[in-house]
């Protein structure tokens, strides 16, 4: 399915990968749950299932159905326009969301995180460039990557005041539950604005689009020291001799 015909058409596709690597850090961190508790605990059954429902029930409400609720009493209180209220929740989701991602970046275990995460862009950076894959060649390379995750949630947020916005005047139930049942359609149209811009970085007005992801990424990477910068090349080297490309 994920090397198939459903692989390659456009939305499809981007709903295809999303959920492959949803399933993909589902399972890493579930590993990595159970290496750090040792064996007194198993991270997998009912508890994982537990804290993955859980997990997505906090997410959702957080991120996406707490700003539509906001916004719709904003709407109702000050008799704002639909569309003025769409971009208010987009503001107040976006704005969840960087608070989030700045608070958590004052955890030692996330600055480390981030410092890995940086370590992975600069390895596929130089990768990309051609470069020597050593912890010295890799160093010279930027943190930001056009294709990251953290672009997706900025374009994520942009495209729902858009795509919201068409819905017009809903009540309160209807507005939370379009929220719900559009992520798929968010999610896709996301990625292929990604994919787009990522092929066309040459040219100045996409170059000037990306500027606010890669911006936003700051917040999710940190300099690498040269131990994660060696992590990363191994990691990589070691994903595509599973994908049976060979790498120098």
């Amino acid at each position: 399915m994920y090397r198939g015909r459903v692989s390659r058409l456009p939305f499809l596709r981007g709903l295809l990968g999303l959920w492959d690597a949803f399933g993909l850090g589902w399972k890493s961190l579930s590993y990595s749950a159970t290496v750090a508790a040792g064996e007194e605990v198993k991270f997998e059954g009912p508890l994982a299932w537990g804290t993955m429902i859980v997990s997505l029930g906090i997410g959702m409400s957080l991120f996406l159905l707490a700003p539509a609720a906001v916004a719709h009493l904003g709407e109702r209180a000050f008799g704002v326009s639909t569309w003025l209220g769409n971009l208010f929740e987009g503001l107040i989701r976006l704005g969840l969301i960087i608070a989030y991602l700045w608070v958590i970046g004052f955890m030692p275990d996330i600055r480390r995180l981030f410092g890995y995460h940086g370590a992975e862009h600069k390895t596929i950076n130089a990768f990309e460039a051609g470069a020597e894959l050593t912890p010295a060649s890799v160093a010279r390379f930027p943190l930001e990557h056009p294709r990251c995750g953290t672009a997706f949630l900025l374009t994520v947020a942009i495209f729902s005041i858009l795509l919201f916005a068409l819905l017009g005047p809903l009540p309160l139930w209807a507005r939370l539950i379009s929220r719900l049942l559009l992520i798929p359609v968010i999610a896709g149209v996301s990625f292929e604005y990604i994919r787009f811009t990522a092929r066309h970085l040459t040219n100045p007005l996409v170059r000037a689009l990306v500027v606010p992801n890669l911006a936003l990424q700051r917040l999710t990477t940190r300099e690498p020291d040269e131990h994660m910068l060696e992590v990363a090349i191994l990691a990589f080297k070691a994903m595509r001799e599973k994908e049976n490309i060979p790498v120098s």
